[in-house]
């Protein structure tokens, strides 16, 4: 059953055409976290879409309405509750591993856990990867449980929070000397890594570009690959992306070779999250096809 076909007998008719048609589940059987945007036509009638909410998935004890976008440094949003009990730390589950957290604290989208292993399934043994605004640390842990002989995972990141839940989750799911969670400013963090990286996880898309000189400094001077996020309109999805990529690269020494491109989330209408997976190579090495 849908959530409109569970308040056609709640919400006025003219109404209906308003409700929701998709929200974020965030945690476990044990008790989740259900996050929903509700239009200004639905305004007043937020308690009966979160009490719906709940009696369509069981594991659903908490339900949080978006009242503000994604703000600050922090990329966070503010919330309200409209149903439901307890509190907002949850155990979420992914491919077999476990993540601590708070989405009312910390940055994390559950949508993203098939492209997450998309790129842990790309980590070769003996790799040293940087996973830059790493959150509670989901990439950094997928990547250390799918490609388990690999050597280290530095994650960096600013918020407090999600740093405290990153150790947490180091320890939750026994990675200890694998993933290192790192406290602090990518710009200033990085540099301990410089000349050290085999990869480096790029999983802002808004603003990631301004990272590309620490990201590419990070990688060995024998080059690497890059995972680069990036918004961008539908009628040119990877060209300005693209073009990012190259311009620091060269100034760096390096050529690109384009491994993949790919839309990953939509993010407006006709926006989307877009990956760009990128080898770089110094330009000292033979020539290869950049377009490929």
């Amino acid at each position: 059953m849908k959530l409109k076909d569970l308040l056609k007998d709640v919400l006025p008719k003219e109404k209906l055409k308003f409700v929701p048609k998709s929200y974020e589940i965030i945690g476990s059987r044990s008790g989740a976290v259900a996050i929903v945007e509700i239009p200004e036509e639905l305004t007043g009638f937020e308690k009966e879409i979160g009490k719906a909410i709940i009696k369509l998935n069981k594991n659903v004890r908490l339900v949080l309405k978006k009242v503000s976008g994604r703000e600050g440094e922090l990329r966070l949003r503010r919330f309200e509750v409209i149903a439901g009990s307890g509190k907002t730390e949850v155990i979420h589950v992914e491919h077999g591993y476990k993540l601590l957290l708070d989405p009312t604290k910390v940055y994390f989208s559950p949508r993203e856990a098939t492209e997450r292993q998309r790129v842990a399934e790309q980590v070769k043994p003996g790799e040293v990867v940087m996973v830059m605004f790493s959150g509670v640390a989901p990439y950094a842990i997928a990547i250390a449980k799918k490609q388990p002989k690999v050597k280290l995972v530095v994650a960096i990141e600013l918020n407090e929070h999600a740093h405290l839940y990153a150790l947490k989750n180091v320890e939750l799911n026994k990675l200890q000397g694998k993933v290192l969670p790192v406290l602090g400013d990518v710009r200033e963090k990085a540099k301990e890594w410089y000349g050290k990286c085999d990869r480096v996880v790029m999983p802002l898309p808004k603003g990631a570009y301004q990272f590309l000189d620490e990201a590419i400094s990070c990688l060995k001077q024998s080059g690497g690959v890059i995972h680069f996020y990036h918004w961008a309109r539908e009628d040119d999805l990877f060209g300005e992306a693209e073009k990012l990529v190259k311009d620091v690269a060269k100034r760096h020494g390096f050529k690109v070779r384009f491994l993949s491109k790919r839309k990953v989330l939509p993010y407006a209408p006709r926006v989307w999250k877009v990956c760009l997976d990128c080898l770089l190579e110094p330009m000292g090495n033979k020539e290869i096809d950049e377009d490929r």
